[in-house]
């Protein structure tokens, strides 16, 4: 998608900005108005979150709106809701994997057939795999992430980082450099063996 915005906007980087923050947030464009779902948005507001004039905006609009094939994929947009954010809030923890985009679908099944081995019961998936971006696999999982899938996990072919996001606050002190995780399951289960001996 962002080589189509670079194609049809390397003229004009300022309404390529607000074409980027439409595609983004999956705000349509529709009858010279820009809508969130069904919600119109207002104009002033969305040139202020963006940094631009409302006149860039309209001026977006109106290019998007004559250009026919951005005005097929404008028209189209919608937002994703996504558990990623509120999953720590229900309890749940989310696997944030950066995978090499070569291995992306390797990887993308293998983490999947992991967690369906170990009974890891799985609320969510989102991955993007966008060229310009890095390779992003988000997964919301009921309960914690067992250790041994973790470590199966860092040694798959492809694997770049995991970060995991869990609502015990507790666990925050944790921190595994070099795992780069919100806490390390390793060592929590190292010190839970001391603490049992």
């Amino acid at each position: 998608m962002m080589l189509i915005l670079e194609a049809y906007f390397k003229n004009y980087p300022a309404r390529r900005k607000v074409a980027e923050f439409l595609f983004e947030n999956g705000l349509s464009v529709k009858n010279g108005k820009i809508y969130l779902r069904n919600v119109e948005v207002p104009i002033s507001e969305l040139a202020r979150i963006i940094g631009v004039n409302r006149k860039i905006v309209y001026h977006t609009i109106e290019y998007i709106e004559k250009t026919y094939p951005l005005k097929l994929i404008f028209e189209k947009l919608n937002p994703l809701p996504s558990l990623i954010d509120v999953a720590p809030l229900m309890g749940w923890e989310v696997l944030e994997i950066e995978l090499d985009k070569e291995k992306y679908l390797q990887g993308f099944s293998q983490v999947l057939g992991l967690l369906h081995q170990n009974g890891v019961p799985v609320m969510e998936v989102f991955s993007r795999n966008l060229r310009e971006e890095p390779t992003k696999l988000y997964i919301v999982i009921d309960g914690t992430l067992p250790v041994e899938v973790f470590v199966r996990i860092k040694e798959m072919q492809g694997f770049r980082k995991l970060i995991l996001h869990t609502p015990e606050k507790d666990k925050e002190k944790y921190v595994c450099n070099y795992c780069e995780v919100k806490y390390c399951p390793k060592r929590i289960l190292m010190e839970r063996l001391a603490a049992t001996q």
